[in-house]
C-alpha cells in the first residue's frame, strides 16, 4: 500500500543487499563528472519527512538496513540510493558526495543517516553478513539545516573550494531550483532518486557545461 506524500508515511520496499551493487551508467562511461554531487534528504534520498513522519528515539533494524521509530515506524532508503552511494564512491577517483537538507529536525536526519548502513563495496558478491557503512560517513560535506538551499550551497563551496558550476543538486523540490542562481545545476527527482535519475542529472549538467565528451 502507497500512502499520500502529503499527510503519512509511505510503505517500503525492501533495501539493496550487498549482491550484484549496479551503478548508474554515467559513472562508468568515461566522460566528464561533476566534482560534488548534492542531494537533498526528504523525498529525495528517502521516501518521508523527517521532521513529520520520524519520532525519535530510533533503533536499527535488520542489519542497519532499516531504522524504527518511538511508534514502531520504519524508515529506509529508496531502493536504489544504497547502491547510488556505494558506487559514487567506488569509481576512480571517488566522488564527492553531499546534502543539503532544510529539514527542521537535523539531529534526526543525522541519526538516521548514522543508523542506516550500507554494504561496503568491497561486499558486493559476498555474503549478507559482509561489513557494512554507515550512510554518514559516505557524505564528504553535511549541510542540514532549515533556510534557503543556496546557503547550504555556499557553505559547501566555502569548505570544499569547488566551483559552483562543478555542482550538481538532486532534489524533489522545483522551489529549490533558485541554487542554479549560484550557478549549481539542478536536477528535480519528483519520485526520489533513482539510477535512472542519476545518470538524466549527468547528462544535463554535461549539456550544459559542453563536456559531453571525454
Amino acid at each position: 500500500m502507497v500512502l499520500n506524500k502529503k499527510t503519512q508515511t509511505p510503505s517500503l520496499t525492501p533495501a539493496v543487499t550487498s549482491e550484484n551493487i549496479p551503478s548508474p551508467e554515467t559513472f562508468k562511461d568515461g566522460l566528464p563528472l561533476p566534482k560534488i554531487i548534492a542531494f537533498d534528504l526528504d523525498y529525495t534520498l528517502w521516501p518521508f519527512w523527517v521532521d513529520t513522519h520520524v519520532t525519535p528515539p530510533l533503533k536499527p533494524k535488520d542489519n542497519n538496513t532499516k531504522s524504527v521509530d518511538r511508534w514502531g515506524e520504519t524508515f529506509t532508503f529508496y531502493p536504489d540510493v544504497p547502491s547510488i552511494l556505494l558506487s559514487a564512491k567506488s569509481t576512480t577517483p571517488p566522488l564527492t558526495l553531499a546534502t543539503a537538507s532544510r529539514t527542521s529536525a537535523p539531529d534526526t536526519a543525522i541519526s538516521l543517516l548514522k543508523q542506516l548502513h550500507l554494504p561496503s563495496a568491497s561486499s558486493i558478491g559476498a555474503s549478507s553478513k559482509a561489513t557494512s557503512k554507515r550512510a554518514y560517513d559516505i557524505f564528504d560535506y553535511l549541510q542540514i539545516f532549515p533556510g534557503d538551499k543556496k546557503a547550504h550551497f555556499a557553505r559547501i563551496q566555502k569548505q570544499s573550494g569547488v566551483a559552483y558550476d562543478e555542482m550538481l543538486f538532486f532534489d524533489d523540490e522545483r522551489r529549490n531550483r533558485n541554487v542554479e542562481a549560484l550557478g549549481v545545476v539542478f536536477w528535480e527527482v519528483p519520485s526520489g532518486l533513482t539510477r535512472a535519475e542519476v545518470d538524466r542529472g549527468i547528462r544535463e549538467w554535461r549539456k550544459r557545461k559542453g563536456r559531453e565528451e571525454s
